[in-house]
């Protein structure tokens, strides 16, 4: 998809990070723009960002809820009459030992990270194929979706399943000749708010990892000392719309540890330490 002008991007988590970052590039590049998250607040901040004259749809969204992300395309197609763009971008982290992992933390987790890009799929990509025009599909893993770090394993487990589930999809419309590309976004640590998602966190979901306080502080000072922006990491997703990329690795040296994983497969090795192993 090399012409943005005029076209539809829809964007779940448009309240910040990512999300935001993606709206105000998308505007830039003359697309209109249905935003949603559940931080309507912060879906007026993003708004108060873009060019004059950006016309948008809004919507408060749980992409955990199907009904909520089915609300959100009916909007989009009742006011725009098609979506071009599909960003899948809202997430929230829990860290800490597996042993001690709550089943609120994987019911929580899973079901915003993995079942929110379900949920968009479903809702989407059927009303794609009927408009009859090409269009693309990102889905937002992570870095954490291609290694397997300590202390994360909630988080991984729902964005390795973002990763898979955006290969079968690619696969699947390949296969039938399908004018749908897809991508799957996969950074390391950038400043998005994420290291924070507790604040969105249901009330009825609150019990919460016990052990899992150091872990995450250990994740907000990697997100600290991140060196990209999230505007750094929108451009480079459109950028990667563009050339028509499945894999968006905006963090190169991520790499040698997916490599390293790999290898520890294929060799029927035990699994590196991927921390470690990228601090040498």
């Amino acid at each position: 998809m090399q012409d943005l002008a005029n076209k539809v991007a829809v964007i779940t988590g448009a309240a910040s990070g990512f999300g935001r970052e993606l709206a105000i590039q998308c505007a830039g590049a003359g697309m209109r723009l249905a935003l949603a998250d559940l931080d309507e607040a912060g879906i007026g901040a993003t708004i108060a960002l873009l060019p004059a004259g950006t016309e948008t749809v809004t919507r408060r969204c749980d992409v955990s809820k199907p009904n909520d992300v089915e609300g959100l395309a009916e909007a989009t197609y009742a006011r725009f009459g098609a979506a071009h763009l599909l960003f899948n971008n809202a997430g929230v982290a829990v860290s800490g030992p597996t042993w001690t992992t709550t089943l609120d933390d994987w019911k929580w987790v899973l079901d915003v990270n993995l079942m929110g890009v379900v949920h968009g799929i479903r809702s989407f990509v059927p009303r794609m194929l009927a408009q009859g025009e090409p269009a693309h599909i990102v889905n937002t893993a992570s870095a954490a979706g291609l290694v397997s770090p300590p202390g994360s394993s909630v988080y991984c487990v729902s964005k390795h399943g973002v990763v898979t589930l955006s290969e079968c999809l690619h696969h699947e419309l390949a296969l039938d000749g399908l004018p749908i590309g897809v991508s799957v976004l996969c950074p390391a640590f950038v400043q998005t708010g994420i290291g924070h998602s507790e604040r969105h966190r249901p009330a009825d979901l609150a019990d919460a990892n016990p052990l899992g306080e150091a872990y995450a502080e250990q994740m907000r000072k990697a997100i600290a000392a991140g060196r990209l922006t999230a505007a750094d990491i929108a451009r480079i997703t459109l950028e990667g719309v563009r050339e028509g990329r499945f894999y968006i690795i905006t963090h190169p040296t991520i790499k040698q540890a997916i490599e390293i994983r790999m290898q520890d497969i294929l060799g029927d090795r035990l699994p590196t330490n991927t921390l470690r192993a990228s601090r040498r």
